[in-house]
């Protein structure tokens, strides 16, 4: 894991612009929200399904970066005043913070628009031309409206309001597990053949650990604190948010991610050993702290 957290770290490196290139102040903020920080959870993801498929890992770099960097651009817009108003993230002052609203924005706007030239030119993407349209509309599904746009909405409309679980599985599905579905499928798309069974197992585990991220996540919002977070704590329950735990109570919460982490595994069942780091970070999901 921490191999692939130093090549994805360098991946973004060569494909981010140079800060000094005009515009240099928006080219330095890009640099600021994707570089030196988080737990690169995504690329990992596709770099694992790639071991898993028996794929070199140097053709899943431009992948890894397109998905790594429209998760970094969720994320500066997330903290903007007008949605979470965080001043934290990753350890260090939000994007809009460091810079300025306007080039928090524009930060977020450049890298989004960066992923898709990113899955659509780099080299290192080296399959058809089918494929690689497939993998720029998997990433632009996954991030629009019916994905995590669409999740981040219904998660503003629901400030105050209780949701069932069916409603709030419906709105992480979109806001946080489509994004990880798309790490999982990018890789799929980069192998030549698969069998349609393994795909689908794939795409289950992939659906699972979405969930199980996002119960954690609201287990830690609860449970940890800002310092070991990198982002401040206990957001939730003072915007008064719906969350698994208020939900479910902290031990249903718990019980719950154990049994998407059982099930996830499970969807891996047509894989040896050459799926263990997909097993692995399975098990990290749920026994993170931050």
């Amino acid at each position: 894991m921490r191999a692939c957290q130093a090549r994805i770290e360098a991946a973004l490196d060569a494909r981010l612009p140079a800060e000094n290139r005009s515009p240099s102040r928006l080219h330095r903020a890009m640099r600021y929200a994707a570089l030196g920080g988080g737990k690169r959870l995504r690329p990992l993801l596709t770099y694992a399904t790639g071991r898993a498929l028996d794929l070199p890992l140097d053709q899943l770099d431009g992948s890894a970066c397109a998905v790594e960097l429209i998760h970094v651009y969720s994320l500066i817009h997330d903290d903007l005043p007008a949605m979470d108003n965080d001043d934290l993230r990753r350890g260090k002052p939000t994007c809009h913070k460091a810079f300025d609203e306007a080039t928090a924005i524009l930060a977020g706007d450049a890298l989004q628009a960066l992923a898709f030239h990113v899955l659509a030119h780099d080299p290192s993407i080296r399959t058809s031309a089918e494929s690689r349209i497939s993998m720029i509309e998997t990433l632009a599904t996954a991030s629009g409206s019916f994905g995590m746009v669409g999740g981040q909405a219904i998660d503003l409309e629901a400030v105050g309001k209780s949701l069932d679980l069916p409603s709030l599985e419906n709105m992480h599905i979109r806001k946080t597990g489509a994004l990880i579905r798309a790490s999982v499928k990018l890789a799929v798309l980069a192998k030549t053949s698969l069998e349609a069974g393994l795909a689908d197992g794939l795409d289950h585990y992939a659906k699972y650990i979405g969930l199980a991220f996002q119960i954690k996540d609201d287990i830690l919002d609860e449970e940890s604190d800002t310092q070991t977070l990198g982002k401040t704590q206990g957001k939730d329950r003072d915007y008064n948010k719906p969350n698994y735990p208020a939900l479910l109570g902290l031990g249903g919460a718990k019980k719950k991610a154990e049994e998407l982490h059982e099930a996830a595994l499970e969807s891996l069942a047509g894989f040896g050993s050459e799926a263990d780091l997909l097993r692995e970070l399975s098990r990290f999901i749920i026994e993170r702290r931050s």
